[in-house]
């Protein structure tokens, strides 16, 4: 897929250190190796290789046809025989997924609840699910509040996987619920990896006007775990691609990135953005 570019980040428990190489979108992986959950599965849960919450903003920043081609482009990636393949190559050859939206810490809707996917058709019906349920906005951008709701919710389904993935999606910086790190270093601590898809499409919807520091943002301050990673998009089109490309290695645990990847043509130092950036901007909006 030309014009992406995978860098893998070394990664230390929670903070990013990024380096790279040119592959698909620009992605950035943790090169930890992969740890098994701590949780004791108990016997009556259902064994799957990835237990994958699907987190969604849909705050006011973004519009009505933009949330449809959000929605879309999630539904287009679970009917993809990439998507489908990636389910079937693990050795359960099922996965764990649920798909809820987000604003502020108390303003969520759930889309799809947990349901297991271990086929095309599993696959389709949850396809089917998101494009058939109604768009709407919410209010505010609380990336914290989504993350300590994933694990509210990993905690309470009736499946064991092997892994445990929150993928957080969204146009700007937490504002609201609470320190964003605090919730990320909260969930890291339990075994879960959190990844990001940065929506860097509007010059205007982060701070001074550079939406390019969104991706250093999502970096730095929101994912975390074993192999994590931010694939950040610029362009609506690039969507369908990226959410498909993401899953893939979300479902896969990175292995074929990780094999492909080689040299450091491509590197920014990261553990420069400020985690409290969306608070103050919000600040100084309530102050205007």
């Amino acid at each position: 897929m030309a014009g992406f570019f995978l860098i893998i980040v070394p990664m230390s428990r929670c903070v990013s250190r990024i380096a790279g190489a040119a592959v698909g979108a620009l992605a950035l992986i943790s090169s930890l190796p992969l740890r098994a959950s701590d949780r004791v599965a108990e016997n009556s849960l259902d064994p799957v290789d990835v237990e994958l919450v699907l987190a969604v903003d849909t705050s006011s920043s973004m519009t009505k046809e933009e949330l449809a081609l959000q929605r879309h482009g999630y539904a287009a990636a679970l009917r993809s025989r990439e998507v489908i393949q990636a389910i079937a190559d693990g050795p359960h050859g099922r996965i764990a997924l649920t798909y809820f939206e987000w604003g502020a810490s108390g303003s969520r809707r759930m889309v799809v609840p947990w349901t297991a996917i271990g086929s095309a058709a599993d696959a389709r019906r949850v396809a089917d699910q998101l494009q058939a349920a109604k768009v709407a906005n919410l209010f505010q951008t609380s990336i914290s509040g989504a993350i300590r709701h994933s694990m509210r919710v990993l905690k309470d389904n009736e499946f064991s996987g092997t892994r445990r993935v929150i993928d957080i999606s969204g146009d700007g910086p937490n504002n609201e619920g609470g320190l964003v790190t605090l919730s990320r270093d909260a969930a890291v601590d339990e075994g879960v990896t959190i990844n990001g898809l940065p929506l860097m499409l509007d010059p205007r919807a982060f701070a001074g006007g550079t939406a390019g520091t969104l991706d250093h943002y999502y970096a730095d301050c929101v994912i975390g775990g074993p192999r994590a990673f931010i694939l950040p998009v610029s362009d609506w089109d690039q969507f369908p691609a990226a959410v498909r490309l993401k899953l893939v290695i979300e479902l896969s645990g990175g292995e074929t990135l990780f094999r492909k990847a080689s040299g450091t043509a491509a590197q920014f130092v990261a553990g420069r953005s400020d985690c409290t950036i969306g608070e103050k901007i919000w600040s100084g909006m309530e102050r205007g």
